[in-house]
């Protein structure tokens, strides 16, 4: 019969006794003379995800089939399933925690269904496939994410609710009590060999961006404070509450970066801000920014001691491990070492029991996105969306324009022409030629972006313009142009660079950022700096997502609640067929002196 580990240490125990008392009876009278006891040691790993964003399998919805990538990632909680098995088994369950930084329940369709279609708040609803998932894994805690407010407050309180751990955010306070909505932090006991237990305390922290990103969602209800702020208030409790060690879950990048402007007196990507400022805390597990962080080591201001930072890559592709030595000194548990690394969940099979498990859930999901919703004349494809005016991204656009104006017909506004933004979201997505499914327009738009219209004059839409043109990397007129390295001029993504419809104009990338727009136009006249337009854009845009100028503060002339997605959908079903020729122009191009690059 095999000896657990509670009869192994009583074993141990007993053994050592004796060997002591035999000691004692034998030994010569200077081998009583005291000797250094050896320290005290004991370690333990803290394993973490984050921006899982919905993904269970290794699988893209919004293409049918397995997901692959250029670096060849794989996605997805089965996966991460396997490599936490392996760490478990490597160190020992009872010496590892398992904790997530957020952004859990939006980004695959496998997410949207049971929040939309067959949504779990419903009346005897089911289960939400990533709690059934994490609670399978066993994880200990996770933060809240800024998309976990994406489907409202309801749908949030139903997947805690569903959760075998807590949901952690000490910066999601009640708007009117400025309590904590949310358990602010976990306390975790390990067990020793040594007869006292390492208390290891989760700090959980959201990002201060919900408040503009989901103001639809949260406003009159949740208010989000600074996480330096909040971080300050909660470690040193924890501390004198006997944590030994302290580990914050940080839904914000590490760079003190922010994409909402001078809108709210916080930052979003704080992690490093928190380490640097707040004593105490021995790790940070970052999310929020999608980039891998294997190890960042940053230096407390007070206390000069190093705190480690890790953020694993995106939708399950890592798993980052914190190790963590410890030294029992002066009656406590004090961190001696500490070091992260991430694990590829490429290396590793899924786990069938997390595959079996949602088997039914993802079948169900398949055949939806399969439903054919109408034609297309033409394949169209964002392949080349970055730097060439696509009739795909006109498609968006001409949705976006043709729902405002109908709103917005018989009212004061009506009058006004309707400009309309779209940004290139994936680089992947593909109108064929045939039959268009759900999953087609789904792939055109990822995100649970709602529509507004917003009234903006021709000074600001050129002073927008000129923002979104700062995505390109200046190129002088005549150097090479490599369309790898093009675009994303400091780190600007693909979805903070917008195309207006509605106006045509040059973008100059051979001037600096700020001057580049040329020739700008309205009906083929330049454009009026004074005249009115009502500009179609989505709610990211609209509540300062990107900090582009001007759209935050400008009049809001309409909302709409349903995602634009849905809309997407609903206008090609209505249209049956869907003809590029009737919608598609090219009003943007990219020159340089004059001179098209393309």
């Amino acid at each position: 019969m095999p000896l657990n580990r509670r009869a192994f240490l009583e074993a141990s125990a007993a053994v050592g006794a004796g060997a002591a008392l035999t000691a004692g009876v034998a030994a010569p009278a200077e081998a009583h003379e005291a000797r250094p006891r050896p320290a005290k040691r004991y370690s333990f790993t803290v394993m973490g995800t984050t921006d899982l964003h919905g993904n269970v399998f290794n699988w893209d919805y919004f293409t049918d089939k397995e997901f692959d990538d250029k670096a060849h990632n794989d996605v997805g909680l089965a996966k991460i399933s396997t490599l936490v098995d392996q760490v478990r088994a490597a160190k020992g369950e009872e010496n590892t925690l398992l904790i997530d930084a957020g952004d859990t329940i939006q980004g695959t369709q496998l997410s949207y269904y049971y929040a939309k279609v067959d949504p779990i708040t419903q009346t005897g609803g089911p289960v939400h496939p990533m709690a059934q998932a994490m609670n399978a894994i066993g994880y200990d805690a996770a933060a809240l994410g800024n998309h976990e407010f994406n489907y409202g407050i309801p749908v949030l309180r139903k997947f805690e609710e569903q959760c075998d751990f807590p949901l952690l955010g000490a910066n999601a306070l009640d708007a009117k009590t400025l309590r904590p909505a949310f358990a602010p932090y976990s306390m975790h006991r390990l067990r020793t060999p040594h007869g006292r237990d390492v208390k290891v305390a989760i700090l959980g922290l959201t990002n201060p961006g919900i408040a503009i990103w989901d103001k639809a969602n949260v406003t009159g209800k949740m208010v989000f404070p600074g996480l330096e702020e909040q971080a300050g208030k909660w470690v040193p409790k924890l501390r004198s509450m006997g944590a030994d060690v302290v580990i914050v879950s940080a839904h914000s990048g590490s760079s003190g970066t922010s994409s909402y402007g001078d809108q709210l007196p916080y930052i979003e990507n704080a992690a490093g801000l928190v380490a640097e400022q707040v004593a105490g805390i021995d790790a940070i597990l970052v999310g929020h920014a999608h980039t891998e962080i294997p190890e960042y080591r940053v230096k407390n201001k007070e206390t000069g001691k190093d705190v480690v930072l890790s953020e694993p890559l995106k939708w399950g592709q890592r798993l980052t491990l914190f190790d963590f030595d410890l030294v029992w000194e002066k009656g406590r548990w004090v961190v001696e070492k500490a070091g992260a690394q991430v694990l590829n969940s490429n290396t590793v099979a899924e786990d069938p029991e997390i595959t079996g498990l949602l088997a039914d859930e993802h079948k169900k999901v398949v055949a939806y996105v399969n439903q054919v919703i109408g034609t297309s004349t033409a394949a169209m494809t964002t392949a080349d969306a970055p730097w060439k005016d696509e009739p795909i991204i006109d498609l968006i656009n001409v949705v976006q324009a043709e729902t405002v104006k109908a709103a917005l017909a018989g009212g004061a506004y009506a009058g006004l022409p309707v400009l309309s933004q779209a940004s290139c979201f994936s680089r992947t997505a593909r109108i064929p030629a045939g039959e268009i499914s759900i999953k087609d327009a789904a792939g055109l738009y990822p995100f649970e972006n709602t529509l507004e219209a917003r009234l903006m004059t021709g000074a600001q839409l050129k002073d927008y313009l000129e923002y979104s043109a700062k995505y390109y990397v200046q190129t002088a007129a005549g150097a090479p142009v490599d369309t790898a390295k093009l675009t994303n001029a400091d780190n600007t993504p693909d979805y903070n660079y917008d195309a207006v419809s509605g106006l045509t104009y040059d973008i100059d990338i051979a001037k600096p950022a700020g001057q580049r727009i040329v020739g700008l136009s309205f009906q083929g006249k330049p454009l009026d700096p004074a005249a009115q337009f009502v500009l179609a854009v989505n709610n990211y845009r609209a509540s300062g997502g990107g900090a582009f100028p001007h759209v935050a503060k400008a009049q809001q002339l309409w909302a709409n609640s349903d995602e634009i997605r849905n809309t997407i959908i609903g206008w090609v079903k209505a249209k049956g067929t869907v003809d590029p020729g009737t919608f598609a122009s090219v009003d943007w191009k990219l020159t340089r002196d004059g001179v098209p690059v393309f």
